[in-house]
């Protein structure tokens, strides 16, 4: 069935001149292959994926030891490959397997007497075979240490009261190398669980590097994370200890932090507080202390730099040993922990990072995002092993003044900046907005003008001066984005005014699982707004429908991946029934992501939502995004969501949930709230028909929404039809549930 999306009339926008293509990592890879095209690239990265694979290890440098003998083995089934496979080594002398294959197990001790070492069972999908030796600290710093690269700036960071600091790579390896060293000390050992509760700060980085340093397994959970959603996810792993700090500010307020980890930990059965230091806290807001309870102790007493005694080496590990679990926001359900390796989520990152982003050494890369967030570990490891530079913000990015983001990026000349489209929607309604407003250039412009949406659109942002002329962003290349859809209004914003129609918007699709992107632009392509003009390098995608069948150009179908790549997840955490059942339960050795997606005419892609959240209406499939497009195109509203409720007549019936720029905005008396209605649902109705507009539309002052900007459309739906919404451990404003709840009763 052909479907409708008002996304795919967008025209180009961005197309790529001689010097970007030449100056582009992807260049210098293609050359490297031996292909002059980006068509003959792709080609190449799907019929041979292990030899593709081979290359990008050889591009990054990434060295093994001992090294594999086979890189790819789906003769166990693609669901679980083998990697990285050698015949058994002294390095993984005394791991166990069994024959439960793709579930991660907890650590049992070694049946080898020589090996004290407790380790953790690594995939049984290895079978006999070991695996070839990588511990990928030493591929984020060890080989760093030259003449030309230690003295370069490895991290960077700002807080929101504007204080700095940084490290070079040889500081930052220093540092890593001691506070491995000092858990060592502390009993931590391979195959430990520990969870890191941390702001994107310095301290972090050094914390998830000496945490793999040391073999052991790194848990992030998000910053801001209440006592449950920690505890829960702690206990999960049977986490051993936790870094957490003693708060930082937000919007000029203090988080205490260190007071919902003392409770987490409490109820944390693996982390015995009474047996020594287990929770190390670093002192953001206050001066450290020597007590500060039990098992408590301040980081920075504890991992002082005064001492070069007994640096800590890097613990032999095994390239498919487990090197980090990822819990996902759980939008559709219960967190999932998703198990990755020391070569799998880092080379992924690295790989889309160089590719997509055009990241290399001495690239400035900000990506405003959390170390729950898989965006955060992904940042740190992709940057390092590129030897790029990290720049962290630490703060609320429109305070305390609204072009906080912008002075962040002049000060620091970052070149590569990642963005939510939810922060850009954000940014963009602080501008002002007037009805002098004009149409953006390239629509205006061209000659295949988009359909009347596109001029409400363009009507949707001032083109007075903006706040973010006020500083230099001249250093500024490549803008990125990934966590959800884009709305064209937002995109155009950014793209035209920010990047002055001359940035691309690198958009990025994936997912925890995937340890990065299934579709992704880069500098080689022209770019459509919302779109990816292509998937990443090595990602064999398709689009299918409901029996199993390739969709042709213009019809919705599920986004699906027919071969194994470095990233994928190597399972669910002591889930492995669920892991089938999520991704490769629908068709036979096929990956199904549970999104919505489509190609245009000129086969650039689009995600138009997850696929469970798509609604049929009047026999006519509607991704959100589209309404939510329409409506937020209008110039009092900041965001929408849009799900499908019960309907006698039409089978499933739209409601909308709108947040207004400012309370202001609304109108006083209930005749004046009901036009406003009206106006909404006929800006749909114009584009969309009759029959597609939503039947409801209510105000609420915010959407429910994970730490990482996702807008739980599940969790919308469960509350307004008044059924359990589940788990809301992963929410930012649980609040928004009760108003949702009480515009369904």
């Amino acid at each position: 069935m052909q479907d409708t999306n008002l996304l795919e009339d967008q025209p180009i926008a961005w197309t790529p001149t001689p010097d970007v293509i030449d100056r582009a990592r992807l260049t210098q890879f293609m050359k490297q292959v031996g292909v002059s095209t980006w068509e003959e690239l792709y080609e190449f990265s799907i019929s041979d994926v292990e030899k593709f694979t081979e290359e990008v290890l050889k591009f990054l440098d990434i060295k093994f030891d001992p090294p594999y003998e086979k890189l790819l083995d789906v003769s166990g089934g693609v669901e679980f490959p083998r990697w990285f496979a050698v015949e058994g080594t002294e390095r993984t002398k005394g791991t166990q397997v069994t024959e439960d294959s793709g579930d991660f197990k907890e650590p049992v001790e070694s049946a080898d007497p020589t090996n004290s070492v407790k380790s953790l069972e690594t995939l049984p999908s290895l079978s006999s075979l070991g695996s070839a030796g990588l511990n990928i600290t030493t591929m984020c710093l060890d080989r760093w240490q030259t003449d030309e690269m230690k003295d370069q700036p490895a991290v960077i960071w700002e807080g929101e009261d504007g204080s700095t600091s940084q490290l070079t790579y040889a500081e930052l390896l220093l540092k890593v190398e001691i506070v491995a060293s000092r858990l060592r000390t502390y009993g931590f050992k391979k195959g430990d669980a520990i969870g890191i509760h941390l702001p994107m700060m310095v301290e972090t980085v050094v914390a998830l590097l000496a945490i793999n340093r040391i073999g052991a397994i790194a848990v992030p959970v998000f910053s801001g994370y209440g006592v449950d959603a920690i505890s829960s996810r702690l206990n999960a792993v049977k986490a051993k200890g936790l870094f957490t700090c003693d708060g930082f500010p937000r919007r000029g307020k203090p988080f205490n932090a260190v007071d919902v980890a003392r409770e987490a930990v409490q109820r944390c059965q693996t982390i015995d507080a009474q047996a020594g230091k287990h929770v190390f806290v670093i002192s953001r807001l206050s001066e450290p202390n020597e007590v500060i309870g039990d098992g408590f102790v301040y980081y920075d007493l504890v991992f002082d730099y005064l001492s070069y005694e007994n640096l800590s080496r890097p613990e032999p590990t095994a390239a498919e040993d487990p090197l980090i679990i990822l819990y996902t926001s759980g939008t559709t359900g219960k967190p999932k922990g998703i198990a990755h390796t020391h070569a799998s989520f880092p080379i992924k990152a690295a790989q889309d990072m160089a590719f997509g982003t055009d990241v290399g050494k001495g690239t400035r890369i900000c990506w405003y995002t959390d170390i729950g967030w898989m965006m955060g570990p992904w940042l740190i490891y992709g940057a390092l092993i590129n030897g790029a530079t990290i720049c962290l913000y630490d703060g609320a990015p429109d305070y305390p003044t609204p072009d906080r983001m912008w002075e962040f990026c002049a000060k620091h000349k970052i070149e590569v900046l990642g963005i939510s489209p939810t922060l850009i929607r954000s940014l963009a309604s602080s501008d002002e907005k007037t009805a002098n407003s004009r149409q953006p250039s390239a629509i205006s412009d061209s000659s295949e003008n988009p359909a009347d949406s596109s001029q409400l659109i363009a009507d949707s942002y001032s083109s007075k001066k903006a706040v973010y002329e006020k500083h230099d962003l001249s250093s500024l290349r490549i803008f990125a984005s990934t966590g959800e859809p884009w709305n064209p209004a937002p995109w155009w914003w950014l793209f035209e005014k920010v990047g002055n129609s001359k940035l691309p918007i690198i958009n990025y699709s994936g997912g925890t699982e995937i340890a990065g992107g299934i579709l992704m632009g880069n500098p080689l392509l022209p770019i459509k707004p919302c779109s990816f003009p292509a998937p990443c390098p090595g990602m064999d995608v398709d689009i299918l429908d409901e029996e199993g069948n390739s969709v042709p150009n213009g019809t919705v179908g599920e986004l699906v991946i027919k071969q194994p790549w470095i990233g994928m997840a190597r399972g669910f955490w002591q889930e492995k029934e669920r892991y089938l059942e999520t991704y490769w339960s629908r068709f036979k050795n096929i990956w199904v992501h549970g999104d919505w997606a489509m190609r245009d005419a000129d086969g650039h892609w689009f995600i138009l939502g997850r696929s469970d959240d798509t609604l049929k209406v009047a026999g006519k499939r509607v991704g959100p995004a589209e309404v939510e497009s329409l409506l937020v195109a209008h110039t009092l509203v900041t965001e929408a969501a849009v799900i499908g409720v019960p309907d006698e007549i039409k089978g499933t019936a739209m409601v909308a949930f709108v947040v207004l720029g400012t309370p202001a905005s609304m109108p006083a008396d209930a005749a004046k709230v009901a036009e406003f209605q009206q106006e909404l649902k006929a800006l749909v109705a114009k584009d969309m028909g009759k029959p597609l507009a939503p039947s409801k539309i209510h105000f609420v002052t915010a959407l429910p929404k994970t730490r990482n900007a996702k807008v739980m459309r599940r969790v919308i739906r469960s509350a307004y039809l008044g059924e359990d919404p589940g788990d809301l451990s992963a929410l930012e404003n649980p609040n928004a549930v009760e108003e949702i709840r009480q515009a369904g009763s």
